[in-house]
């Protein structure tokens, strides 16, 4: 059976190693970043598509960012830690 196509406006959890400023939000297409309590920081919202997750995929590695993991969440979440 072949994987479900991506729906417009899917949200994503984006896990990075380093903690960031919420003053990045704007540059990471508006995505709500969560301070983790181990450190590190968690981008969490909704993109239009996969080209706009490549886009802050991009941003990630140009400013020299650790990523760890990303996951394409279906609905939405209260809070990216639950």
């Amino acid at each position: 059976m072949a994987e479900p196509q991506e729906t417009p406006g899917d949200c994503y959890e984006i896990r990075l190693q380093e903690c960031i400023d919420d003053c990045w939000a704007s540059w990471f297409e508006g995505l709500e970043l969560t301070q983790e309590p181990e450190d590190g920081t968690c981008l969490f919202g909704k993109l239009p598509d996969q080209g706009a997750l490549l886009g802050v995929l991009r941003k990630i590695q140009e400013i020299g960012l650790t990523l760890l993991s990303v996951r394409r969440c279906r609905g939405s979440r209260t809070s990216p830690s639950s």
